[in-house]
């Protein structure tokens, strides 16, 4: 922690309620928080009603939650039991579990002492509708937590792709914290500016920049696509008319 001004770990890196207060306050890592007087994006578990959230939580320099944001595509069968309306009350009979991990709301917003930063947890990466909507709601960086233990290095390695193509999107900085690799900071024009390997500890600190510029993904979301497509159809279909015109000629 010496000598930055904030740390982000990895998803679920302290894996349990970070909302209870006795629960962080022994952690050595809790107290070097309090110690070096730095902010903390932590990864851990949040509490929603009678459920759990995996949560990415802003820890101030005074050892307070500042903000939270709760992961908000939930992988299926490994995070939940798709169509539990139908299957829950049998899923409740087999688990023993009291709780169930929940998806968090569509429009978060993370405030952080630094300004709102644009929030994916693992698997929240691979939709880009997640990073456009925080962007337009103000995000100016994009921070990303991941937990790729529990998959071949070909995964971490489609991980960070995404996180190239939100920066390029969104045209903001990226950080990615992972425990098992790939970490990594991307610029805004999708350049990798460091990567770290696989299985390896770790630390890497950089400045990165906010930024407030709109892209037309940014303005138009996933309209943008099909306005493309459409562009391209039209044009194909007016030279083929010019073409067939020049032939009866």
């Amino acid at each position: 922690l010496q000598g930055v001004d904030a740390v982000l770990t990895p998803e679920t890196a302290l894996p349990f309620l970070w909302t209870n207060q006795n629960n962080r306050r022994f952690l050595s890592f809790y107290q070097a928080i309090l110690d070096k007087k730095v902010v903390a994006w932590v990864g851990g578990y949040g509490k929603q009603d009678n459920n759990l959230t995996n949560s990415l939580f802003t820890i101030d320099n005074t050892g307070e939650i500042f903000s939270r944001y709760d992961k908000i595509k939930l992988v299926p069968l490994g995070e939940f039991i798709p169509f539990n309306e139908v299957l829950g009350k049998l899923i409740d009979r087999l688990s023993p579990l009291d709780a169930h991990l929940v998806p968090g709301e569509t429009d978060q917003i993370f405030d952080t002492p630094f300004g709102k930063a644009i929030v994916g947890i693992c698997y929240d990466s691979a939709f880009s509708e997640v990073f456009q909507r925080q962007t337009v709601a103000g995000g100016e960086f994009i921070l990303t937590a991941a937990n790729n233990a529990h998959y071949s290095p070909t995964m971490p390695a489609q991980h960070h792709a995404q996180d190239v193509m939100r920066a390029i999107e969104t045209d903001r900085w990226a950080i990615r914290a992972t425990n098992t690799g790939y970490s990594g900071i991307v610029d805004p024009h999708g350049r990798t500016i460091w990567q770290s390997g696989i299985n390896t500890y770790e630390t890497y600190s950089t400045t990165i920049y906010r930024r407030n510029t709109q892209t037309l993904y940014v303005k138009w979301g996933d309209w943008l696509t099909p306005v493309l497509i459409l562009g391209g159809v039209l044009t194909q279909i007016k030279k083929e008319s010019g073409v067939r015109s020049q032939e009866s000629e």
